[in-house]
């Protein structure tokens, strides 16, 4: 039995604890919340070595390591300035400390919400922290605000063997000397923008670096000979020339991420030495050429991205032998003809984004049963979808699924509706025909639905049997279809997801977000979402889309009758065009307690009646357009309706009041007469007209855009789509820090 803790370093713990408060949202991994949770003093618990995080000698209970990182410390008490710094072990942090000087590892990394580091050094400076910390091996200070140079005091601690930085804010020049030290395997200081320095020349000496950082321009041919090199992370660098051939000799390397840089040229096919890797990460890049066929060699693989290059086919047949491979990205390049099969055959693939290329076939899709994001969008696929998908459909882990931006035609499977995890679905610009989609509205975790520039048709029905639920539904895209009968609000009122208050929740995105374990390294991969939607003027493509959006658009099909009072219910409506129809009536006055709208699009339609001026209630509308409509009466002012352009109000000769030149005491104009029937053959785009489009892409923000579109083309015009697009395969790598150990 290994004697008890010491009073003195349980005290010293208990102290700490008592100086911080303790919430979930705090950590990255909540996991290790209950962490901190287990220091008391009950009946079982009086030694501190048996507490989580605490690591003692085992023959002597001197407490040795403290792990906390990502604990879900929220903010520190004992500082009476108020400015959220935190005091280790109490008032005096060094008289503290040296309570504890036989420290080996310190970990206090990683506790963050998510907008900022959740911890501070304050007063206490770096130095101070560590000077008498001698025998430390271990240290992550990972996300905490520290906001100084990095003290040269680290280039003395021969025993330092891993030491993370990762964004503190450090500045000034990195101290040479610390890549002297003769234990140091991993060094992370990234994610410091302000932090300056440079690589020694590593010819003339070896280190045992095992992970690398974003230092220099370029990639130094000398970096192959550290070939202790485990990890060489440098994203987003800035790295100009081509990828030398001596990294070959890092034949140790498990993770290898060169992305968002400016490389050049052909892979190296010395790449082949690299039969440990489990990560790698070329993308978006210039690389030319072909996928080095040898890259079969790398059977560890389990993340591989080379999307957003140049490259050309052929896909390797060699790819067929990484049965690990969970992760696959080639979207961007300018591979064509047929997709390989045999791709469809690794069954641990989750991931697979093979989006704008000039890749066609079809019969592959059937395999998929394994995927959880595919992403085959701008490409050349054509046909009908096969009748095998039923079997593919049945107990599905798919989430995302993007078919826009190709020629599928025909109907879409009623399979669809057993993918119950399904939580983006996007086939815009294609050729389907078929009516509307009511048999997915029992999908749980639905978010995004996008039918966009297709020939779906006939009415949506409502009854007491098709009362349609979506429960989670966010956004809905039915434009530029054949569409008829009256709008389907009513039903749609039902959508939970657009009445619930969204404002005390945090800011998060709709993304697939997955763990692996590389070798020592834990990573969690995301794959976000991504929108592009035309909205206030501008066509955008946003990264990532947030959980709080909500939209709908209807626009460009053949819509009749009024719009529905319910519709007042959607009170978290960030977005709505029902442009381009044949809606009549009033503008109900509901719409005033869609508080939270930004953009309303009723152009092109044959409303009648006035503006509501309840809708200058509307604070957040920043876009508005009823023109071309058979409105009448004096424009509402105050608030946002006056910083409307005289354009929102063009084409109802009934109108009066500022913006437009009609004053309402000019009664001498008679509103127009406008041919809208429903057999005008030209009637989608007899006028020049606004309309507003939202539409969405794949890494998934959303924000709201609209655009400006004058035309006088025909039917045609209906082809003319938005696109979802994966703007590129947004893989976000963060290593969780932890004490290294053999």
């Amino acid at each position: 039995m290994h004697p008890l803790c010491h009073d003195d370093e349980r005290s010293a713990l208990l102290q700490f604890k008592q100086s911080f408060t303790i919430e979930e949202s705090a950590s990255s991994f909540p996991i290790a919340c209950g962490r901190v949770k287990s220091w008391t003093l009950g009946e079982n618990s009086t030694d501190c070595c048996s507490w989580d995080g605490v690591d003692c000698v085992e023959d002597t209970g001197h407490v040795i390591g403290l792990d906390l990182n990502s604990s879900c410390r929220q903010s520190f008490e004992n500082d009476t300035s108020q400015s959220s710094s935190f005091y280790v072990f109490g008032p005096d942090p060094i008289r503290s400390f040296k309570v504890v000087l036989q420290l080996s590892s310190l970990g206090l990394g990683w506790n963050r919400d998510s907008k900022k580091s959740l911890l501070q050094l304050g007063r206490l400076s770096l130095t101070s922290l560590v000077e008498n910390l001698t025998l430390l091996e271990d240290l992550d200070l990972s996300r905490v605000s520290i906001s100084s140079t990095v003290p040269n005091i680290f280039a003395t601690m021969s025993n330092l063997r891993s030491l993370y930085l990762f964004d503190c804010g450090m500045y000034g020049d990195f101290p040479k000397g610390i890549f002297m030290l003769p234990n140091l395997r991993i060094l992370d200081v990234n994610h410091n923008e302000d932090l300056n320095g440079s690589w020694p020349d590593f010819q003339y000496w070896r280190s045992p670096l095992e992970q690398s950082i974003n230092f220099s321009s370029e990639l130094p041919s000398s970096k192959g000979n550290l070939s202790s090199l485990i990890a060489l992370e440098m994203p987003s660098c800035n790295l100009l020339g081509s990828i030398p051939s001596s990294i070959g000799n890092l034949t140790n390397l498990i993770y290898l991420d060169l992305s968002n840089n400016i490389l050049v040229g052909n892979i190296p096919s010395s790449i082949e030495n690299f039969i440990q890797l489990g990560l790698l990460c070329l993308h978006n890049n210039h690389l030319t050429g072909l996928i080095p066929s040898r890259l079969a060699n790398l059977t560890l693989l389990i993340i591989l991205d080379m999307s957003y290059n140049q490259l050309t086919s052929p896909i390797p047949l060699g790819l067929r032998k990484l049965t690990l491979l969970n992760e696959l990205g080639l979207a961007g390049n300018e591979f064509e003809g047929k997709f390989p099969i045999f791709i469809f055959n690794l069954r641990n693939l989750n991931f697979l984004d093979i989006s704008n290329n000039y890749l066609g076939g079809i019969k592959w899709i059937c395999n998929m049963t394994f995927l959880h994001v595919l992403d085959v969008s701008n490409n050349n696929f054509n046909g009908s979808l096969p009748e095998c998908l039923h079997n593919m459909f049945s107990g599905s882990k798919l989430r995302m699924i993007s078919l826009r931006g190709n020629k599928f035609q025909g109907l879409l499977p009623r399979s669809l509706a057993n993918c119950t995890m399904l939580e983006a679905f996007d086939v815009s610009n294609n050729q389907f025909s078929d009516t509307f989609l009511s048999w997915l509205e029992n999908l749980p975790n639905l978010e995004i639905l996008i039918l966009r520039s297709n020939q779906f048709y006939g009415k949506i029905l409502e009854s007491p049997e098709t009362n349609y639920e979506f429960p989670n539904l966010r956004i809905l895209d039915l434009s530029y279809n054949i569409f008829t009968g009256n709008l389907p609000l009513n039903s749609f009122r039902n959508w939970n997801a657009l009445k619930l208050d969204k404002h005390d929740h945090p800011l998060t995105y709709i993304h697939e977000k997955q763990y692996f374990n590389v070798g020592t390294h834990r990573l969690y991969y995301y794959y976000d979402y991504s929108m592009k939607i035309t909205n206030k003027g501008m066509d955008t493509v946003y990264n990532k889309a947030q959980h709080f959006f909500r939209a709908i658009d209807m626009s460009s099909n053949r819509f009749v009758g009024e719009i529905p009072k319910s519709i007042g219910d959607l009170k978290e409506l960030n977005m709505l065009n029902l442009s381009n129809n044949f809606l009549t009536r009033h503008i109900p006055v509901s719409l005033g307690n869609l508080t939270q709208l930004e953009s309303l699009d009723f152009s092109q339609n044959r409303l009648s009646g006035e503006i509501p001026p309840q809708l200058t209630q509307l604070t957040f509308l920043e876009w508005f357009n009823v023109s071309h409509n058979y409105l009448s009466g004096s424009i509402p002012e105050g608030n946002q309706f006056n910083t409307f352009e005289t354009s929102s109000f063009e084409g109802n000769l009934g109108l009066c009041g500022n913006p437009l030149s009609k004053k309402c005491w000019d009664f001498g104009s008679s509103p127009a007469v406008f041919d809208r029937s429903l057999d005008s053959p030209g009637f989608h785009f007899e006028f020049g007209w606004k309309i507003v489009f939202v539409g969405y892409g794949f890494g998934f923000i959303v924000g709201v855009i609209i655009g400006n579109i004058a035309t006088t083309r025909k039917d045609d015009r209906l082809k003319k789509a938005f696109e979802m697009t994966q703007s590129t395969t947004s893989t976000v790598m963060e290593l969780e820090k932890g004490t290294y150990r053999n």
